[in-house]
């Protein structure tokens, strides 16, 4: 017999600590607001507050309910919490406002935490971009391994170990792209590209494998309600085609993005020059006529 992943109690609990993060980051964000306007925009707490909806989505929301029914919502989840609201709470610049929004003694035990000599080397250790692809992808092959998925589904202490590590990998994945600019100096910002590219190959080859698959791969999706009529290979097929739909169209949409980001420096040099030609050909007319 199944068990119930999403018990009430657990999912108002886990409610209640995203509503709280939330706060806290409005606080945050609204002190640092009253000292400089322009240090954290307007976009980055929505950017934060979307993300915090999202992970809710996936993991306390009536949908995440049905991930025990339907392969297609599992999938959902998994998209929501390494694909989707990672970048979005990156994008939030999250450590100051958090931390301007806590109390003042639990605020400064935190920075000194994490201003560490050893947390700030395993920090730089595990956020090298071959660490973070690679802890990505080994997330997502390795929890749709049919015994390591048969796990999640039977034991809820190893489901929310599941989510957990979608998560924790969506953070480090997204990491190098969100902070291209001050890794600089250690890996080109144009290898984020790359990056990307290359993430994409693991999620094709799982998404194609489900959609192309003649057979069920988990087969406790055979005795599932279905509550939207589907076969378990219809499910499945729809779980690998949502995947490959959505990873392909966030890649594709954060590379343009960086691409745009990159070449822009290079248009407004040539914009400066030849705003230079024009003002000294105009000087040049002027001369003429004198």
């Amino acid at each position: 017999m199944p068990h119930t992943h999403h018990a009430a109690f657990e999912s108002s609990l886990f409610s209640a600590v995203l509503i709280v993060a939330a706060l806290v980051y409005l606080r945050g964000w609204a002190r640092v607001r009253c000292v400089d306007v322009d240090l954290i925009a307007g976009w980055r707490a929505a950017s934060s507050l979307c993300g915090l909806f999202l992970i809710w989505i996936a993991v306390a929301s009536p949908l995440a309910a049905l991930d025990h029914e339907l392969l297609t919502v599992h999938m959902v989840q998994h998209l929501l919490l390494m694909t989707l609201a990672p970048p979005l709470l990156w994008l939030g610049a999250p450590m100051k406002p958090l931390l301007q929004g806590l109390p003042q003694r639990c605020a400064r035990v935190i920075w000194s935490w994490f201003s560490s000599a050893a947390l700030q080397r395993l920090g730089k250790a595990i956020s090298r971009p071959a660490v973070c692809w690679l802890a990505a992808a080994g997330t997502l092959v390795g929890w749709h391994v049919p015994d390591a998925f048969m796990l999640g589904m039977r034991s809820g202490v190893w489901h929310g170990i599941e989510q957990a590590s979608f998560l924790g990998t969506g953070f480090l994945f997204w990491w190098p792209v969100v902070r291209s600019k001050s890794t600089a100096s250690t890996w080109r910002e144009w290898s984020i590209l790359l990056y990307l590219f290359f993430a994409t190959l693991p999620c094709d080859m799982l998404s194609g494998f489900l959609v192309f698959c003649d057979r069920v791969v988990y087969p406790v999706y055979f005795s599932a309600l279905r509550p939207l009529g589907f076969s378990a290979l219809e499910d499945q097929q729809c779980a690998g085609a949502l995947m490959w739909t959505c990873v392909t169209v966030v890649y594709l949409i954060a590379g343009t993005i960086f691409a745009m980001r990159l070449l822009a420096p290079e248009c407004s040099r040539q914009r400066s020059v030849l705003k230079s030609y024009s003002q000294l050909g105009r000087a040049t007319q002027r001369i003429e006529v004198i």
